[in-house]
C-alpha cells in the first residue's frame, strides 16, 4: 500500500471514529456546540440546555435527538457532582421523586402517540404557570404560598418525569421547584445534578430497548464530544462563582421564562 492510500485509509478510519453517524461536519460541529452549552448549563447556568433541544431536534429529528442529548446530560451532571461535592440532599427531592418515576413510565407508554406541537404548547403553559407561582413566592416573601410540599411537588414530579422522558425538557420545571426552596448556588446545582443523573440513568433501558433512540454509534458520538462538554462545564463553574446569589436566582427565573417561550416557537 502506497503512502497516499495509507493516508486515505487512516483518514477514513478517523472519520468513522470521530463521526460515527456519518453526518455532515456542519451537523457535527453544531452537535459539539450543543455539548458545550450542556456543560455550561449543568455546571450552574441552569436553563441554557433548553436551547439545545430544538437545535438537536432539527438536526436529527425530535425522537432521535432525545437519545443523543441524554448522555450529554448525564456526563454534565457527573461533572457537577464531582465539582460541588456535598452530602446527597435527598430531603429536598424525596417528595416528588416517586412521582417523577410515574411521569417517566407514563411518557414511555404514551410517548409515541403524543402530538409534538400539542405537547410543546401544553408544557409551555405548565412551565409559565409554575414560573408565575415561584415568582410570586420570590417577590412576595411574606406570602404563605408553599411550593415545596403537597400537590405542587407531586405535580412537578409527574410533569417533570413526563417531560424528561419525552424531550429532556424537564429542566425548567425542576429548577422552579428547587429555586422555591431558596437553596444556595452550590447546593442548588448539586441537588439538581443528583436528581437528574438518577432519573436519566433510569431512562437508559427505555431508550435502548423500547424507543431504540440510544445506540453504540450515538453513544460513541457522545464520547467523542466530551471535551466540548467539559470545556463548557469549566467555563460555567468559573462564571457562577462570580454571580451574586440574588442575581443568580433572578437569572434562573429569566432563563426559565425564555425556555418556556421557546416551547411555543
Amino acid at each position: 500500500m502506497g503512502l497516499l492510500e495509507y493516508l486515505c485509509s487512516f483518514a477514513s478510519q478517523m472519520e468513522n471514529i470521530l463521526n460515527p453517524l456519518n453526518s455532515s461536519w456542519t451537523i457535527w460541529w453544531l452537535t459539539a456546540m450543543c455539548a458545550f452549552i450542556t456543560g455550561l448549563s449543568k455546571s450552574g447556568l441552569k436553563g441554557f440546555a433548553m436551547v439545545t433541544i430544538p437545535i438537536l431536534a432539527f438536526l436529527y429529528g425530535a425522537k432521535a435527538s432525545v437519545g443523543i442529548l441524554m448522555p450529554f446530560l448525564i456526563f454534565g451532571d457527573l461533572f457537577a457532582i464531582i465539582s460541588y461535592r456535598q452530602k446527597v440532599p435527598w430531603k429536598y427531592i424525596k417528595n416528588f421523586f416517586p412521582w417523577a418515576i410515574l411521569g417517566i413510565i407514563l411518557a414511555a407508554i404514551f410517548g409515541n402517540q403524543i402530538n409534538d406541537i400539542q405537547f410543546k404548547y401544553t408544557m409551555g403553559i405548565a412551565v409559565l404557570i409554575c414560573l408565575s407561582l415561584v415568582s410570586w413566592k420570590e417577590f412576595r416573601p411574606k406570602s404563605k404560598l408553599e411550593l415545596s410540599k403537597g400537590l405542587f411537588s407531586y405535580g412537578v414530579g409527574i410533569a417533570g418525569g413526563f417531560a424528561t422522558m419525552i424531550g429532556n425538557a424537564a429542566g425548567p420545571i425542576f429548577n422552579l421547584y428547587l429555586i422555591s426552596l431558596k437553596l444556595p448556588k452550590k447546593t442548588f446545582v448539586f441537588t439538581g445534578a443528583c436528581f437528574y443523573i438518577t432519573l436519566n440513568t433510569l431512562k437508559i433501558p427505555l431508550h435502548v430497548y423500547y424507543w431504540n433512540t440510544l445506540s453504540l454509534k450515538t453513544f460513541q458520538l457522545n464520547l467523542v464530544l466530551i471535551p466540548f462538554l467539559l470545556l463548557g462545564s469549566f467555563l460555567g463553574k468559573y462564571i457562577i462563582q462570580h454571580i451574586p446569589e440574588k442575581v443568580y436566582r433572578s437569572f434562573i427565573l429569566l432563563v426559565t421564562f425564555i425556555s418556556a417561550i421557546m416551547l411555543f416557537i
